[in-house]
């Protein structure tokens, strides 16, 4: 599965941080926290805080990307968060060169959901090959006007 590639950018605000396998659950848990205080951040360069609902959803999808890195991959991986204007760029890099596959929607299956709920979040995800393995590209809105599609019906203001 990918995207077609977009034209270079330089990113407003970006940051990265590397986790190796054996730090399992803790690397998951800090690449959300990481990700978190990265979206803290954004009013620095952009006017407006990031919706809660884009910072949470931001949090998930580290979660899954990190986690199949962490599970499936040999060796570390590294996180990359990139700020472009409206949008939060997700990347994970690393080792393995398989790319991960949607399994396709199963309620009965528990878990093995991860790609699934990126695609499904997500404006694009693209895996694409790097000289270590590979890079998985998730591209996420912050618009307001994105907020409330992927906010669970009993969590939207009535």
């Amino acid at each position: 599965m990918t995207d077609a590639m977009t034209a270079a950018r330089d990113p407003l605000l970006s940051a990265s941080v590397v986790y190796d396998n054996a730090s399992g659950g803790g690397a998951i848990a800090s690449a959300r926290a990481f990700t978190a205080d990265f979206l803290a951040a954004v009013p620095c360069v952009r006017r407006e805080p990031v919706a809660d609902e884009r910072v949470e959803l931001a949090q998930l999808v580290v979660s899954e990307l990190v986690t199949n890195a962490v599970r499936h991959a040999v060796g570390p991986c590294r996180l990359v968060l990139e700020l472009l204007q409206d949008t939060l760029e997700i990347s994970v890099l690393d080792r393995e060169v398989a790319a991960p596959v949607p399994l396709g929607h199963d309620p009965g299956r528990i878990g093995q959901h991860g790609v699934e709920i990126v695609v499904a979040v997500c404006e694009s995800l693209s895996v694409e090959p790097h000289p270590e393995g590979k890079r998985v590209r998730a591209r996420l809105s912050l618009l307001r006007e994105y907020a409330d599609t992927a906010t669970p019906a009993d969590r939207r203001p009535h």
